[in-house]
Order: structure tokens, then C-alpha cells, then sequence
């Protein structure tokens, strides 16, 4: 079965940098568009980075775009999503999600997702 796991999150504080990890395994990893959406306390999920399957094309949320980067290796079937300059707003559990390429792919969009993963804590501190 699909499986995607989180690692990287943990307490920094405000300007210090994180890099998230997403490991996925039971799929074809070059089938998917792999995105991070984030859910903060009391707030929606919401759309922060995603990538075509190549690599070549990359979507971030206007608030953390210059910030963040969003990368994957295929060879290795893990996605990455390099966090610098962090804010307090950006603390959040953090999940990795997978969609499967169809002709109606929105990487945007969380229930367009096929898998998710349970998520890892990142708490910026002032």
C-alpha cells in the first residue's frame, strides 16, 4: 500500500531554517505530482508547494514563495521541501501528499490528492 512518511519538523525559532523530508513508497513515484499543504490551530489546510513529476515545474502559495523550495529526487522516491527565513504563522503540522497524474491533475486543490502522509510538527518561536 501507499505510503507516505514525514521527518524533518521539530522547534526553531524565527529565521532559522528546516528541511522537511517525504518519503513515499508502494507507488510509482514518477506517476505522481507530490504537493505540501500545511494546517495550523484553527485554520484550514492550505496549499504551500507542489511538483510535476520530472521536476521541472514547481507551484508555491504567494506567501512563502521566495522562501521556500520544493524539490524531489525519483531515484530516491522522496520530495523535499527546504523552509528558510521561518515566521511564527508558519508553525503548522506539515503533510506530504501524492496525486496521481489524470487529465484533470490540480495540485492545489487537497482533495484532488490520492495519499497523504500523518504529518510532522514545525513550531516557529518569536
Amino acid at each position: 500500500q501507499v505510503q507516505l512518511v514525514e521527518s524533518g519538523g521539530g522547534l526553531v525559532q524565527a529565521g532559522d531554517s528546516l528541511r522537511l523530508s517525504c518519503a513515499a513508497s508502494g507507488l510509482t513515484f514518477s506517476n505522481y505530482a507530490m504537493g505540501w499543504f500545511r494546517q495550523a490551530p484553527g485554520k484550514e489546510r492550505e496549499f504551500v508547494a507542489a511538483i510535476s513529476w520530472s521536476g521541472g515545474t514547481t507551484s508555491y502559495a504567494d506567501f512563502i514563495k521566495g522562501r521556500f523550495t520544493i524539490s524531489r529526487d525519483n531515484a530516491k522516491n522522496t520530495v523535499y521541501l527546504q523552509m528558510n527565513s521561518l515566521k511564527p504563522e508558519d508553525t503548522a503540522v506539515y503533510y506530504c501528499a501524492a496525486q496521481r497524474y489524470s487529465n484533470s491533475v490540480n495540485v492545489f486543490e487537497s482533495g484532488r490528492y490520492n495519499s497523504w502522509g500523518q504529518g510532522t510538527q514545525v513550531t516557529v518561536s518569536s
